[in-house]
């Protein structure tokens, strides 16, 4: 799998986007400045670097400009700042993409296979998992149900795979929002079983495969293949 660089000089941040790229996969370093970000750019040489903005000292955008006046790695911004300005700062400074914090896990997994993608820097691996006419292309992110295509919200198709995935584990209502919305999200526990509502019923007869257990929260049914 690509090999990730996560830049932020907060070690909290770094732990979380560590955990979630290392969970979708991917081979993961890190670096707290901009000084230790190109050294490890250049002796790891990643597929793909995940930039915070806001550091002391040299902050993301001197550290991206820096970085694009030698390299042509690929570079996502991270920010808590969303202001159209800095979008265009970030643009016209080299980035190829732009995360507002607090981010889900299955966005920013979205966003980072898109852009590898566009630089050829990841190969195309089929994952499928089937379950009677349910099928679910992981990476090319589409569901069909009775050969007919599904169209799921990003969130839908993240709660879809991850209980698909781990077929007869029951997961909490607070598990799987940390593990679809992100940790900080402020949302309710509501916002998930709304969602698997939907869900089910965008998946017509295999809707019935994913279960409620009560007093808990959901699973996918044992034998799915």
């Amino acid at each position: 799998m690509p090999h990730l660089l996560i830049v932020d000089d907060e070690q909290d941040m770094i732990d979380l986007v560590t955990m979630y790229m290392e969970n979708a996969g991917y081979t993961v370093s890190s670096a707290l400045n901009g000084e230790e970000a190109e050294t490890k750019l250049k002796e790891d040489r990643p597929d793909l670097i995940l930039l915070d903005l806001m550091m002391p000292g040299r902050d993301g955008f001197a550290v991206g400009e820096s970085i694009r006046s030698y390299s042509d790695v690929p570079i996502i911004f991270l920010t808590a700042r969303g202001e159209e300005w800095d979008k265009v700062r970030a643009f016209s400074l080299g980035g190829d993409d732009y995360i507002v914090k607090p981010f889900s896990p299955g966005e920013m997994t979205a966003r980072i296979q898109a852009v590898l993608r566009r630089f050829g820097r990841v190969e195309e691996k089929k994952e499928m998992i089937r379950y009677q006419t349910l099928a679910i292309d992981v990476h090319s992110r589409t569901v069909r149900v009775e050969g007919s295509g599904v169209q799921l919200t990003m969130k839908e198709f993240d709660l879809l795979v991850l209980l698909a995935k781990k077929r007869g584990r029951i997961f909490s209502r607070e598990e799987l929002l940390e593990a679809v919305w992100g940790a900080e999200y402020r949302g309710g526990t509501r916002t998930v079983d709304t969602h698997i509502k939907t869900l089910r019923m965008k998946l017509k007869n295999e809707g019935a495969s994913i279960e409620t257990v009560w007093g808990i929260g959901y699973k996918f049914v044992d034998g799915a293949v």
